[in-house]
């Protein structure tokens, strides 16, 4: 423990003593240099204050002292935009709470944001202070800035509440009243507004403001000649912004009083709101302009409303209509009087609209909907409107007129009203013909077969059994086709029918079909009579009259028909040419026939028939006993047709003719080639049979055997057993016993798998399963046939395999089958089938270069008939379009137009509107979109496409609206095809992208 020091304490008190004396010094100190601060402070040096404020309360001994540093510190950093200031001043607050500056901190702040522009700052400070503590003088100044502060932060019953407070302020009650009034005008309390606009009137500061809210506020009061006056006296002491709200007033007074010529020139000088004009303001520069019959104007404005869905766009909507029928753009007026229709704001506009829109619709054509459907809609709409009778006779015609049978037929079933029938009985035909054209002709019998039942119309029931007729024909029934020929023949009204002229025609086809060659003939013969201007028909009846009677040996009127044919120098005359010559050699005169078959092959050097004339023309050197010549003219068709279906029968006809003239070692090279090259064909099995002969007759009969066991189709000991069997189902083959005959050439196939008759009863039980229905079974014998050499049976059995295979959608096999067939037929018509089909098969694989490639191929075949080369040009159009040539394309689809039905004249109808578009000839591929409505409605995905290109095509045409409308509505109604409807979608985005930098009404 220490001991208690009094030098210590002494020397404690001492340095007490210093202290307190120090202390003194320094709170002088301090008040000089807080005395400095301030006066820096009162002269704006806020920055330099603050330093001395912060030095000195750190010294600083009294509370006091320390307070009022503090506050000016604090007060400093608000003026000088710290970060903390804020902060610093809440801190005041904090640290002393019983100062008497804190309220006049705040309000001092809020007074300097207020100053500076910076109102949503000083209503927070405003907020903070303590309001009963003001002076009155204090009081007029806080309750005007916040007050205005509220005004300008949108918060009009806070601002209202303060700037009322000081409206009989001497300094701040004008200003209020101005910003009480100019509230009072945006909350449309135009009578407010006006009580305190007209106190401050007098003041210069506020008359050019006044004049423009005046002139608003009686334009929205209805005071239009005063709005007027006001607005014009206005304008002179305006801004641009506010000139052109003024044009806006004056513009719409002139049009509310119905000035519209004095309207104009003012609603055009109107900039917008944000330089954009709203729908609204599109509508009543277009209507001022409908109103002067300026109809061309009021289109350019009318059809900027894009997407509006009001009372104001229902109004432009039916204008732009009767703007565009008065321009003639009937098209145009129908989507306008459509958009009008669908909007009910005003019951008499709306129907109205529907009524010009069914009216437009039977005229033109509609892509949307049928147009019986938009008919019969007005009808139940608007069952008491005044032109009910008009359109119910529109309705009635429309069926036929709009083309649109399929839709139309779903109309007629439901209403089988009696004044319908006749238009019931019209679409089955129609509808008939449609199903015919595009290939369907089981669906297209059914409808003729109604429509023959119906009976409302003579000529209609006449037409339809013709054309019943007609599909029955194609479809192989040729005896039910025959009747119907000859119903229609002897019906009441018949030669009032277009068909008429034709009904010879088809009936002596019919009969040739039956094999009924006599009345066949006779009726080719009525057909050359009663129509010879049809140079078509006339040159085919020929050709057909020369067969009928050269099959019944009538080889004289045979020969006169053919020689028609020749004269006309038709497609057929070197088929007659050698008609004529065979017919020589049935009429006893083989010189002559020798003689003809000589210049038929000088004649026609690549005609299809050259072989089958070498063939006969060596046959009859033979019959002459030219054996020489035979010999030569063999060989030569040998030579010339080396995998030909006479090659085998020409070499065994060597062999023959050496064998007649004793020959017999250059006869046994023949026969032994044709069995070699052609084994279990008849002429092998002949070439065999006639060796036998020879090896017999020289008594080399050892040799003979050596040589048959060679040969595998031949097997000597069940040669009488194989020979039974076949014979039996040739038989039932011959009397149509199909059944019986499958039965027996399976047995002989199975039992004889390598057997003398193996070719042909594989052949005749492929065609007994194919005509029995049984395609499928037929595959493993045709296959056979084709597999051996070339025979009598091989193109027959190659184009039921390609059939088979085409139905079965085996495309890999078809091709195979089909090229084959296109090589080694020769019958025209198989080659014209095995090219059209390699040509589809080959575009379905996307292998565009042979698809064309055989494409061109049917083109330069002068047999192929207009729906073979329709298929042709669509695939060289399409396989263009898919590997980007657009210029073959064109010319393909314009080839096609010349010769398409049905829906491939609609795809070429949609390419020209198409490629129209893209030349930008807008109006001509609108045009061509109109044809395709019209004509050819019933085709929806080209009609929808048809419908996006004249949308781009109005674009082009400035026509906004028609555009935007026509895409809006094929992205509603057109959901079954999404590539349309996504190519529609992608149009609208970039048009409405672009409309909406004009448009404010616009939403992208």
């Amino acid at each position: 423990m220490r001991k208690f020091s009094w030098i210590y304490f002494f020397s404690f008190f001492i340095i007490t003593a210093v202290l307190s004396a120090q202390k003194s010094a320094i709170y002088t100190h301090d008040s000089k240099d807080f005395n400095k601060a301030v006066s820096l402070f009162k002269d704006a040096q806020y920055a330099s204050a603050q330093l001395i404020f912060n030095k000195v309360k750190e010294t600083a001994t009294t509370e006091e002292l320390k307070s009022d540093c503090a506050y000016y510190a604090a007060n400093c950093a608000i003026r000088t935009n710290q970060a903390n200031a804020d902060a610093l001043m809440e801190q005041f607050v904090t640290d002393y709470p019983t100062s008497v500056k804190q309220n006049q901190a705040y309000i001092e702040v809020a007074h300097y944001h207020f100053t500076q522009g910076d109102y949503a700052q000083a209503l927070q400070w405003f907020d903070k202070v303590d309001e009963s503590s003001l002076s009155r003088k204090d009081q007029d100044k806080f309750n005007f800035q916040k007050g205005y502060s509220f005004f300008n932060a949108k918060k009009k019953k806070e601002a209202t509440s303060y700037l009322n407070k000081v409206v009989n302020s001497a300094e701040y009650g004008s200003q209020a009243k101005y910003y009480l009034g100019f509230m009072a005008y945006e909350g449309d309390d135009y009578k407010q507004a006006t009580k305190y606009f007209d106190e401050v009137s007098g003041e210069e500061k506020y008359k050019e403001k006044l004049s423009y809210y005046q002139a608003d506020m009686n334009f929205k009061l209805g005071n239009f000649q005063k709005a007027i006056d006001l607005g014009q006296k206005a304008m002179a002491k305006s801004n641009p912004l506010e000139k052109s709200e003024l044009n806006k007033i004056i513009g719409e007074s002139y049009f509310n009083l119905k000035k519209y010529d004095t309207a104009i020139p003012f609603l055009v000088a109107y900039k917008g709101k944000r330089g954009k004009w709203n729908n609204t303001d599109f509508y009543q520069l277009g209507y001022a302009y409908y109103k002067q019959k300026d109809y061309e104007n009021a289109i350019s404005q009318f059809n900027k409303i894009i997407g509006g869905k009001d009372f104001v766009a229902q109004n432009a909507y039916y204008h732009l209509g009767e703007s565009y029928l008065n321009t003639d753009k009937k098209q145009q007026a129908l989507n306008a009087f459509k958009n009008a229709s669908e909007m009910d704001f005003d019951l008499a506009i709306q129907e109205d609209a529907s009524l010009n829109y069914a009216k437009l619709s039977y005229e033109l054509g509609n892509s949307y909907q049928s147009v019986p459907a938009v008919l019969q809609s007005f009808l139940n709409k608007y069952p008491n409107n005044a032109n009910r009778s008009e359109v119910e006779k529109l309705l009635i015609d429309s069926y036929i007129s709009s083309k649109n049978y399929k839709e139309a037929l779903v109309l007629l079933e439901k209403n089988k009203s009696p004044e319908n029938k006749l238009a019931y009985q019209k679409v089955l035909f129609y509808r008939g013909l449609e199903l015919y054209t595009d290939g369907k002709y089981e669906d297209a019998l059914k409808m003729f077969t109604k429509a023959t039942t119906e009976q409302k119309d003579p000529v209609f029931t006449s037409r339809a059994i013709f054309w019943k007729g007609e599909a029955e024909y194609v479809t192989n029934d040729f005896k039910e086709a025959l009747l119907s020929f000859k119903q229609f023949a002897g019906s009441s009204q018949a030669s009032k029918t277009p068909e008429y002229k034709n009904h010879n025609y088809n009936i002596a086809y019919s009969y040739f079909k039956l094999k009924e060659y006599d009345q066949a003939g006779n009726y080719f013969q009525n057909q050359i009579e009663k129509a010879p201007a049809d140079k078509v028909r006339l040159n085919d009846s020929y050709l057909r009259l020369a067969d009928c009677r050269f099959v019944t040996s009538k080889y004289g009127p045979a020969m006169d028909a053919y020689n028609k044919v020749i004269e006309s120098k038709s497609i057929d005359a070197d088929y007659a040419y050698f008609q004529k010559a065979i017919s020589y050699g049935f009429m006893g005169k083989n010189d002559t026939k020798m003689t003809e078959l000589n210049s038929f092959v000088q004649l026609y050097p690549k005609s299809e028939y050259k072989d089958d004339a070498l063939f006969e023309l060596a046959n009859t050197y033979v019959a002459a006993n030219k054996n020489d010549l035979a010999i030569k003219t063999y060989e030569r068709l040998n030579t010339e047709f080396k995998k030909g279906s006479f090659t085998s029968k020409s070499i065994l006809r060597q062999g023959l003719v050496y064998y007649n003239t004793d020959n017999d070692d250059q006869a046994l090279l023949k026969f032994k080639k044709v069995a070699a090259d052609f084994p279990r064909t008849p002429e092998a099995l002949e070439a065999v049979a006639t060796a036998r002969l020879i090896y017999v007759d020289g008594g080399r009969v050892d040799e003979y055997a050596s040589w048959v066991r060679t040969l595998d189709f031949v097997a000597v000991t069940d040669a009488e057993l194989d020979n039974d069997t076949y014979e039996a189902a040739e038989k039932q083959f011959q009397q149509n016993n199909t059944k019986q005959a499958i039965q027996g050439f399976s047995g002989y196939v199975s039992q004889f798998p390598r057997g003398i008759h193996a070719l042909k009863a594989n052949y005749y039980l492929g065609q007994s399963y194919y005509s029995e229905g049984s395609e499928t079974k037929s595959i493993p014998n045709f296959e056979y046939v084709i597999a051996q050499s070339r025979s009598e049976f091989t193109e027959q059995s190659l184009s039921r395999l390609a059939q088979i295979f085409l139905k079965n959608k085996q495309h890999d096999k078809a091709i195979v089958v089909l090229s084959r067939l296109e090589n080694e037929s020769d019958i025209s018509q198989n080659t014209t089938f095995a090219q059209s089909n390699l040509m589809k098969l080959y575009y379905d694989k996307k292998d565009y270069g042979s698809s064309g490639t055989y494409a061109e191929k049917v083109l330069m075949n002068p047999k192929a008939d207009d729906n073979v080369k329709s298929d042709a040009q669509i695939i060289i159009a399409r396989a263009a379009i898919e590997t980007g040539d657009e210029a073959k394309a064109r010319v393909a689809y314009t080839k096609l137009m010349a010769i398409a039905k049905g829906e491939l004249a609609a795809e070429a109808l949609y390419y020209d509107s198409y490629f129209k578009n893209k030349d930008g000839n807008f109006e001509q591929s609108n045009v061509a979109v109109q044809k395709l409505a019209k004509n050819y409605a019933s085709y929806k995905y080209f009609g929808a496409k048809g419908l996006v290109v004249m949308a781009k095509n109005f674009y082009g045409l400035k026509d906004s609206y028609q555009a935007t409308y026509i895409l809006e509505n094929v992205i509603q109604n057109f959901t079954d095809f999404p590539d349309v409807v996504s190519d529609a979608q992608r149009e609208l985005n970039t048009i409405k992208a672009e409309e909406s930098k004009t448009n404010s009404s616009i939403t992208k």
